[in-house]
């Protein structure tokens, strides 16, 4: 059988996963590891990783170096998270890991790690057809994710990480305050924005994932004799942290027998857990014990079958969607958009001579567009341009964001230039793909002008004299034609030709 590993470099700890894939391409875990190794002590505290730090992450691959051997792994994904991601030395630690062991660290993005513990908790609970929240407990930061089913609808992360609340509460702990309702206030700050994020629909089902967690999970069958680890219902949750507010670090270790890494962060992750799921308005909280390296091994037994998971465009689109309809978009004018551009993009291809990579981020930017109008209709595209540029939109790789940004930016009057700074900022490649691409949702956005969706399809052809273009709709589409003869100027600007209108 194939022998896959996956390396998770969390800020709490690091764990390595082994796992065997069947002939029916089951992954079947076989090893686990976990090393106490805490980048995010140093990182939330001072920025940096410190020397010892890093040669304890060096030693620790080296052991993960000799199980790949030992197990006679053929496939390896090693990714770090929050704390690696904001270490202002993080590309030393990567390279230093490289030279003492061979394998390569990936940091990876917050919106990736979401993925990856979303599909390790969809393959562990079955979450078909129902709204999911999963709240991910890590060292640096909580990861609070909404889905339907197989898509991400958002994911949103908060710096109230375990280990990065001890280090900013470090100072002021020392205080007469209790440090558990330091943590409770330190909470309740994000509590607004998470009332925000998570929105007003129903949660059928809410799953927590971690290590904290899980030692919850057990924490509920040790001192309130719960059955089970799998769950917790809220007001248990509130007993455990009531319990562990009574006793020290040190009574945690002895009489719960919790690792000294364990026992001091075991509170402020309850305390947060019990947070969220409260805004969440759900009655227990579901604990599959599985996290990010399982869904990296995962991912990894679907990419080793040549399987086809669920498409990076769904994703995309149902993130884009979410975010839309939070910014309260209209939505049928949107979709409209985004359909007219993509058929403009499919039949002027000779024109644009654009790769099938550049359709996306055009579909996303279209479906955007507007969204700015929720701040203000003056400069909408500006504010359009903000919203986008600070949330990452799942199903898009940063590249393609940039390019769906810069197209809500532009869909106006303005055409880019170099002296915009985020026009500027783009590769001199994607830049000319914003160019094209603006021209075509511009043109896209003209035939629904009025938003009354008259227009049913387009037809987009090269004539002797130039580019010929009949709109099929209702009506005579007197509004549609007129806006297309004001907005048709940076097609014909970018692709060198005459636009005509049937």
């Amino acid at each position: 059988m194939l022998k896959i590993a996956a390396i998770d470099v969390g800020s709490n700890a690091m764990r390595m996963a082994v796992g065997e894939v069947d002939e029916r391409w089951q992954v079947h875990l076989i090893e686990n590891v976990r090393l106490p190794v805490r980048l995010g002590g140093d990182v939330f505290g001072e920025g940096v990783l410190q020397t010892r730090t890093i040669q304890q992450a060096e030693e620790a691959f080296l052991r993960f170096k000799h199980l790949i051997e030992t197990h006679g792994v053929q496939r390896l994904r090693a990714v770090a998270t929050s704390a690696a991601r904001e270490a202002a030395n993080g590309a030393l630690l990567i390279d230093r890991i490289r030279r003492t062991s061979g394998i390569e660290l990936e940091i990876i993005s917050g919106e990736e790690e979401a993925r990856l513990i979303h599909r390790a908790v969809t393959h562990a609970l079955g979450l078909k057809n129902k709204r999911a929240l999963l709240i991910d407990i890590g060292g640096g930061s909580v990861e609070v994710t909404v889905s339907n089913g197989q898509s991400i609808i958002s994911t949103e992360s908060y710096n109230m990480g375990t280990v990065r609340l001890l280090e900013k509460l470090d100072e002021v702990k020392k205080s007469r305050q209790p440090f558990g309702k330091l943590v409770r206030e330190y909470a309740e700050a994000a509590r607004y924005r998470i009332e925000r994020d998570l929105g007003e629909e129903k949660i059928q089902i809410c799953a927590a994932t971690g290590g904290n967690v899980e030692e919850i999970g057990r924490l509920r069958q040790k001192l309130l004799k719960g059955e089970s680890d799998r769950l917790i219902t809220l007001p248990e949750l509130e007993k455990l942290i009531e319990r562990l507010s009574e006793m020290s670090v040190s009574e945690r270790m002895r009489k719960l027998g919790l690792r000294p890494d364990r026992a001091d962060v075991i509170l402020p992750a309850s305390i947060v857990l019990h947070m969220v799921a409260r805004e969440a308005g759900v009655k227990q909280i579901s604990i599959p014990n599985v996290g990010l390296k399982d869904g990296i091994l995962l991912d990894l037994a679907e990419d080793l079958s040549k399987g086809l998971r669920p498409s990076r465009r769904d994703q995309a689109w149902e993130s884009a969607l979410y975010l839309g309809r939070k910014y309260r978009f209209d939505e049928r004018h949107a979709r409209l958009t985004a359909r007219v551009a993509s058929r403009l993009f499919e039949q002027a291809r000779p024109l644009h001579d654009l790769s099938d990579d550049d359709l996306l981020p055009l579909e996303i930017g279209s479906l955007l567009h507007d969204i700015g109008h929720f701040i203000n209709s003056v400069d909408h595209d500006k504010h359009g341009f903000y919203i986008l540029n600070t949330t990452r939109l799942i199903g898009l790789s940063q590249r393609e964001q940039n390019i769906a940004a810069n197209l809500v930016r532009y869909h106006r009057k303005r055409t880019p230039t170099l002296e915009d700074e985020n026009f500027k900022a783009l590769p001199p490649k994607d830049r000319s793909v914003v160019l094209k691409l603006c021209a075509l949702l511009r043109l896209a956005d003209s035939l629904d002008v009025s938003h009354t969706a008259k227009v049913n399809d387009i037809l987009l052809r090269e004539t002797q004299s130039g580019w010929r273009m009949h709109v099929v709709g209702k009506d005579e589409l007197l509004l549609e034609n007129w806006s297309l003869e004001k907005r048709k100027s940076l097609f014909e600007e970018v692709f060198g030709v005459r636009l005509e209108l049937e």
